[in-house]
């Protein structure tokens, strides 16, 4: 089943994937010792608490067009698939999370796993972008993905430094 997102839905997945992205930075941070990453995952942690919130203010900004369903949903349904699609193709949630740390032996290996984490995530939004029809819509992705980049930026330059 394909749905056409609209700009609200692609904001409430973007809050779940940020949700789902503390539970990992916080579960990775625990699982290693070096202090210099452990300080960027407590930060990165943080910043999805802050991204949620900016990502909810932005949601509650959209105009009514933007927010209205794109096909008839009595059951609710897009909001369950939107979920899953978040939790299947970015961050995983709780025990999930836990499996996707369980085999982090290393900073290294911890700031890898971030890195493909937050590629997903980048990906992702761009997809949902492409898939969103109102252009104020897919302007405000376009500032979620800029956030996503600036994570992505900071663990390869973590990463960088671990190497040297």
């Amino acid at each position: 089943m394909i749905y056409g997102f609209n700009a609200g839905e692609v904001f409430q997945m973007a809050i779940e994937i940020e949700e789902n992205g503390k539970a990992f930075y916080d579960q990775a941070g625990q699982k290693i010792t070096d202090p210099q990453v452990k300080e960027l995952f407590a930060a990165l942690a943080q910043e999805e608490v802050a991204h949620k919130a900016q990502f909810i203010s932005l949601k509650d900004k959209l105009p009514a067009d933007a927010v209205g369903q794109t096909v008839y949903d009595p059951e609710n349904e897009i909001n369950q698939y939107l979920k899953m699609m978040a939790d299947l193709n970015v961050f995983r949630t709780d025990k999930q999370v836990a499996d996707q740390v369980a085999w982090v032996k290393s900073a290294a290996e911890a700031l890898h796993l971030a890195m493909q984490f937050e590629k997903d995530s980048i990906v992702f939004f761009l997809s949902l972008q492409d898939s969103t029809e109102e252009p104020q819509g897919r302007q405000l992705i376009g500032q979620l993905v800029k956030e996503e980049q600036q994570h992505l930026k900071r663990l390869s330059i973590q990463l960088k430094n671990l190497d040297n």
